[in-house]
């Protein structure tokens, strides 16, 4: 066995398989994996081993058509072929009008990647599935290249082209710990000795957490028990002449495919069972968990009336086994969070399918430090410290339960809430707020006209249109009040701090106490990493001279990251995050200085403290630190308040806001306000897929002031031109805003993806954002967009069509 290696993959199923040979063809030979055991002896050995190109955004689309080529070229590999039905095809079925509008717009996102779905009625799905009854079904969608691999032949061709190319497998080898050095090299230590390496992959299956431990982190991933049997032959299967289609039924929560000349069907059922939450047996290896039909009896009693043939067909096998879940349901495929050169890809509760396309992405992030597409859907770091044991469970048994029904545009699940609240919180649900969940948090979504108020979930407009349009009017024409929590905030300090963010951000950035200034970070391929506000405090009694790194809730581990990889070990820089020790109120509207005048001392006029001025001062009695910016386009204030005083913070400032008409509003106001003024959104419009000049970003970049993270990639990259520019669109309907991933259209080519879209209550547009050809940048360009099935006419707009030239955000 080698004693020093470049990566050590641990764990032998698709997920470590994969990630090797990709490693392989990234270029890294010298690799090497290590199972405790056999090679897919943990859930891959059991898997239903369906591989489907469905998928609820493009990322997940793109690394399942790669998972299907790749199966494919092994498949037909004359030396070591393997068993792939490729293009049986599968159908999605619905019941209801909201699940076929859904397939409608995945089958418009999945367009943007060059995957064509078929929304098809119920009669064709009987036509192409005929064992399957039309009663209670509308449609479907259709997945033409749909089918299912031989899991252990799959993972041992993986495993045998990586060994081909000079990796190296070792079998029996557990794992029993880890080191991480000084200059963040790991040893890897095994029953069978040592192995150094400078990266580490944890690629475990449900044994995730007991290699977690090891390096001290625990990973939000639980097991579920899940059950599926295999039926005797069935006549109408061996005489029908072809294989049948797969089926997956959100109806009736089963799914199956054709096994032989019988079928495999498998359940997800209401009363299901977690497994492993107390630790699992060492011995527990190739092994299944006990047969319990009695649990899936609901599920089969659909089953049997959506596919009569079933009542005549016997049962030859049962097999109950673990399958992971995260909090999302979504794989963890990337950095490990707080760890340097630790990586792992996990959660894979549809690991056969997926799993060569996550090992893809996986090698690309630790080979080149980014893939080709962007990977926040998978990131591990999307969760942050809310993300334990309890939750993780109770997440993953919504997600079984629901394996089959998407999440509606704003549907928000009821488990695991309230994960993260602050003291406002039951304040404003008694204010009749309804809540939304930002990176565990409860954050005001729209306030509710009455308590018993519940829209209907839809990707058309639905009920909360006249309310979310009342919140906005009364912040043009009045003043709002607004809490932000959980908004990622990191103080730095040191005689350094200024050159240290000088060298992260692509452009200028303010060193002037009492400033504060918007800017982008790149990776190092040139690409938009993240977006952060820079604020610039004075030594006062609260603290030292210090700078406020502000970003988007969601980014608490991943800017902490990135920072703390950038800093050099002579640099005097040092970084603490307040993240979770304040809160925003967001003060907007043109009455907003006069309630703040109202009850904070302090000269508040323009002169004396005008847009971008950033000051400490006490909100009625709470300390608060106060930024004039704004995300709505109107004069505006983030009130930053420990949370201690928070209560008393809001407080004061509704009692000062009573005689200023001032009225709450929440998240769904503020998207609709910050579209009319194309301000951009953080891994919606912001992601590392493309560039800053790409991105309209042009006037935060500075090429000229030196040396910056991304900087000559960036010069490259320009040199080629633009690949696609980020436009604002107007669309010509009133049906529905554009959903993130829905395809632009000229004829019948794809000519753009959309970011995001909301109406603009203010400017009375429909509004989107989306990337398209650079030839269609130019604003009167008219192309269409594909909404939900339909073709609506979209035009190229000028940035910020309302009050373009920022004067109300200035007053």
């Amino acid at each position: 066995m080698k004693s020093r290696t470049k990566v050590v993959v641990i764990g032998g199923g698709i997920a470590g398989c994969s990630t090797l040979y990709h490693l392989t063809q990234e270029g890294w030979t010298d690799v090497v994996l290590v199972e405790r055991d056999e090679l897919t002896s943990g859930t891959t050995w059991h898997s239903a081993a369906q591989v489907t190109n469905f998928g609820t955004n493009q990322t997940m689309v793109g690394l399942k058509s790669h998972s299907i080529k790749l199966y494919q070229d092994l498949a037909a590999n004359p030396d070591y072929p393997i068993n792939y039905h490729h293009g049986d095809g599968g159908i999605r079925l619905a019941n209801t009008e909201a699940q076929m509008q859904g397939y409608r717009h995945f089958a418009s996102m999945a367009r943007g990647m060059d995957v064509h779905f078929e929304v098809i009625d119920a009669e064709e799905c009987a036509r192409r599935h005929p064992l399957i009854s039309t009663e209670n079904l509308i449609g479907g969608l259709w997945d033409p290249l749909d089918g299912d691999i031989d899991p252990a032949q799959l993972c041992q061709a993986l495993a045998r082209a990586a060994r081909l190319a000079g990796a190296e497998v070792y079998r029996n080898t557990p794992v029993v710990g880890l080191t991480q050095h000084k200059d963040d090299t790991w040893t890897v230590q095994t029953e069978h000795g040592d192995i150094d390496c400078d990266i580490v992959v944890n690629a475990c299956g449900y044994r995730v957490n007991e290699v977690g431990a090891l390096m001290g982190v625990h990973h939000p991933v639980a097991s579920m028990e899940h059950q599926y049997f295999l039926t005797e032959e069935i006549p109408a299967i061996r005489d029908a002449g072809h294989r049948m289609p797969l089926l997956r039924c959100p109806i009736s929560d089963f799914y199956c495919r054709q096994e032989k000349n019988g079928l495999l069907l498998g359940f997800y059922e209401q009363g299901c069972k977690t497994w492993g939450m107390d630790g699992i047996d060492p011995n527990f290896v190739n092994a299944l968990c006990p047969d319990d039909l009695d649990r899936v009896s609901d599920v089969l009693e659909g089953a049997f009336a959506r596919m009569p043939a079933l009542l005549e067909a016997g049962i030859h096998t049962i097999v109950n086994g673990p399958i992971t879940y995260t909090i999302d349901g979504a794989p963890l495929v990337g950095p490990i969070p707080g760890k340097r050169n630790a990586f792992c890809i996990i959660g894979l509760r549809a690991g056969l399918g997926e799993g060569g396309g996550h090992g893809w992405l996986l090698a690309q992030q630790i080979v080149h430090g980014e893939a080709c597409y962007d990977t926040w859907c998978l990131d591990p770091r999307r969760f942050t410290g809310h993300a334990n044991v309890e939750l993780t469970a109770l997440k993953a048994v919504e997600d079984y339960q629901n394996e089959f029904r998407f999440h509606l545009p704003h549907e928000h699940r009821p488990a695991g809430r309230p994960a993260k609240t602050t003291a406002l919180t039951p304040v404003l649900a008694a204010e009749g707020a309804e809540f939304t969940v930002v990176n565990g948090w409860e954050r005001v979504d729209y306030i509710k006209p009455d308590p018993s108020f519940e829209p209907t979930l839809s990707f058309d407009f639905d009920e909360t249109f006249d309310p979310i349009a009342a919140e906005v009017a009364n912040v043009q024409s009045n003043v709002g009040l607004s809490e932000v929590n959980g908004f990622n905030r990191i103080e730095i300090t040191g005689a350094d701090r200024h050159a240290f963010l000088d060298r992260l951000f692509c452009g200028a950035v303010t060193r002037r106490d009492g400033r504060v200034g918007l800017g982008y970070l790149l990776n190092h391929h040139g690409m938009v990493k993240a977006e952060a506000t820079v604020a610039n405090l004075p030594a006062s009694d609260r603290g030292p001279a210090r700078v406020w790194y502000g970003s988007a809730a969601a980014s608490e581990f991943h800017d902490m990251d990135w920072l703390k990889q950038n800093r050099h070990p002579d640099e005097d820089v040092h970084l603490r995050s307040l993240t979770n020790d304040c809160t925003i109120l967001i003060l907007a509207g043109p009455k907003s200085r006069d309630v703040l005048a109202s009850c904070a001392r302090g000269d508040w006029s323009p002169a004396a403290f005008p847009w971008l001025s950033v000051r400490e001062c006490f909100v009625g009695f709470a300390p608060a630190t106060v930024m004039a910016v704004s995300f709505s386009g109107e004069l505006a204030y983030e009130i930053h308040v420990p949370n201690p005083s928070l209560y008393s913070a809001y407080l004061a400032l509704r009692r000062a806001g009573e005689r200023f008409g001032l009225k709450l509003f929440g998240a769904r106001a503020i998207d609709s306000m910050r579209m009319e003024k194309t301000f951009l959104h953080w891994k919606a419009d912001l992601i590392t897929e493309f560039d800053p000049f790409e991105t309209g970003l042009n006037r935060f970049v500075r090429l000229e002031k030196g040396d910056f993270i991304g900087r000559d990639a960036l010069l490259n990259r320009d040199a080629d031109g633009p690949r696609r520019k980020l436009v604002p669109l107007r669309l010509e309907t009133g049906q529905g805003p554009a959903h993130a991933g829905a395809s632009l259209m000229m004829g019948d080519t794809v000519v753009g993806t959309i970011t995001s879209g909301e109406w603009g209550h203010r400017t009375g547009l429909n509004l989107a954002h989306g990337f398209v050809d650079p030839s269609l940048a130019e604003i009167g360009c008219k192309i269409e967009l594909d909404h939900c099935g339909k073709r609506v006419n979209a035009t190229v707009i000028a940035p910020s069509p309302y009050d373009p030239d920022h004067s109300r955000l200035r007053a």
